[in-house]
């Protein structure tokens, strides 16, 4: 068996599969996030290790005979953020997460020294405060007595890797999150970190994503029951991993929609793809050579939790909340919502813009406002659709994973607005860590990326009407003019905080 962890934003996803990829048990323990005004949004990665190790004996106790049946690890992990450490490799501070806009005056002063579109062509990004080394500067100039503590830098997953195997490095894909690895090189942006005015030596060393970066050491093999010595496959970040979940592994492979905290739109391709508009951006895949084009909006899913909290539907769960807005009415009765609770990557790449109900009126009732609340999400997605076209790709239907393709509900929202099928895979859930699993096999030599297309199927397909999407298409029009128009507002409300 090989075991696969998934490090998200809400909790590790871990999964046990056996040689031939599929997935045989499966579990997840939950961690928090601390959210404050002013854009904070932090995680302790003793909590992530914690989870790891507590998924870890779950799995193994329940799932596994002796533990010598597990042949291998490889973690999937959430990207964009900044894990910084001591000299003995311990956090000096909570880890900045990708969802975390503080750094906006140091996005600004990269910007100052390296013109915009010319970092994009490098780093198949826009530079943003939502990238890791934006975030990695934000400490530098705000808290000097951590940063003189600081002598490494890494990501979520190299950290537990670290942990696991004692070596301390990253692959490409998390790599491409960080906003300072030069694509077209491989190695890390020699520019943007002088720009940044970081020391290269504080960055990891780069390996593939399916190297075997090391083995497990008898101090964690004691703690979490596994056996000391199990090779521990690099892996990659929860964008790349999720595409090798949906069986997207190579250019012809199709187009998916990921409904987890942050939301996206992905392919793959053989070479990164660019937007005139800048709207999108490419990560290098997990599968070598391959890069994966996304367009990746900040609060998903996200929104979603967000409105049964504040709607006091806490009593409701995710499901019968979502699947209530069947009856509601959203757009229709010109109720719009904007899903920007914090700030936005795709399209707008603007770290200032803020969620907002458009058209709110007396009537409107909270299963109104949660059909307004998928509505908005299916239409900034729908805007991230028409980057990836722009690029140069063609979309004719989209499969979904992540917690809210289990919604039929939402998944009939969105063919709507888009004008396409929308199709639910059989796995969603654990799609990350199942896509994790396929590299740690590649990883060990006994398999291919092409498995990956076997492990989920098609369970549902939703057909758009015709009549509902003629509709969309016009309130669409509108939710983006409603956006344009509170550009200015945005700014303006951010400069009083």
């Amino acid at each position: 068996m090989i075991l696969a962890h998934d490090l998200g934003t809400t909790g590790n996803k871990a999964s046990l599969h056996d040689d031939s990829g599929r997935l045989l048990s499966a579990t997840t323990v939950e961690y928090g996030t601390d959210f404050r005004p002013g854009g904070v949004a932090e995680q302790a990665p003793d909590d992530w290790w914690d989870a790891v190790g507590q998924a870890t004996s779950e799995l193994l106790s329940t799932s596994v005979e002796s533990p010598d049946a597990v042949s291998g690890i490889v973690i999937s992990g959430q990207m964009m953020g900044a894990v910084l450490l001591d000299g003995d490799y311990r956090p000096v501070r909570p880890s900045i997460i990708w969802a975390d806009d503080r750094s906006t005056a140091q996005t600004a002063q990269l910007l100052d020294r390296i013109p915009g579109a010319e970092a994009y062509r490098e780093l198949g990004h826009q530079l943003n405060p939502t990238y890791s080394i934006a975030k990695v500067m934000w400490v530098r100039d705000n808290e000097p007595d951590v940063w003189r503590r600081v002598r490494h830098v890494c990501l979520a997953k190299d950290y537990i890797n670290y942990l696991l195997t004692g070596e301390l490095v990253t692959d490409p894909s998390d790599a491409s999150s960080t906003n300072a690895y030069d694509q077209r090189s491989g190695q890390w942006s020699a520019r943007v970190l002088e720009a940044a005015g970081i020391d290269p030596a504080l960055m990891p060393r780069i390996v593939a994503s399916t190297a075997v970066v090391g083995h497990v050491t008898e101090r964690v093999a004691a703690q979490v029951g596994l056996r000391a010595g199990t090779p521990v496959v690099a892996g990659g970040g929860d964008g790349p991993m999720a595409a090798v979940g949906a069986g997207v592994v190579a250019e012809d492979d199709g187009v998916y929609v990921s409904l987890g905290s942050s939301s996206w739109v992905s392919c793959a391709s053989d070479v990164p793809l660019h937007d005139p508009q800048m709207r999108s951006m490419t990560f290098n895949h997990v599968v070598p050579g391959k890069f994966v084009p996304t367009a990746t909006m900040q609060a998903g899913a996200a929104s979603v939790s967000w409105a049964i909290e504040a709607l006091g539907l806490s009593g409701v769960s995710t499901a019968e909340a979502v699947e209530g807005a069947a009856e509601g009415r959203g757009a229709s009765t010109g109720l719009y919502f904007l899903p920007h609770l914090m700030g936005e990557r795709s399209p707008y790449w603007n770290a200032e813009a803020a969620g907002a109900f458009v058209g709110l009126e007396r009537f409107h009732t909270a299963q109104d406002m949660m059909r307004a609340v998928l509505e908005g999400v299916g239409f900034n997605l729908a805007t991230c659709l028409g980057a990836l076209r722009d690029a140069g790709r063609q979309i004719d239907g989209v499969d979904a994973i992540a917690g809210g393709a289990l919604s039929d509900t939402w998944l009939q929202v969105l063919a709507d607005i888009w004008g396409f099928p929308v199709r639910r895979r059989t796995v969603v859930r654990e799609a990350n860590s199942m896509g994790a699993a396929v590299t740690g096999l590649v990883g060990l030599g006994r398999a291919d990326f092409g498995i990956a297309r076997g492990l989920s199927h098609i369970s549902a397909e939703f057909a758009p009407d015709p009549e509902a999407h003629e509709s969309y298409r016009s309130h669409h029009e509108l939710f983006l003019d409603a956006y344009s128009r509170l550009e200015g507002w945005f700014t303006k409300r951010a400069a009083l905080l």
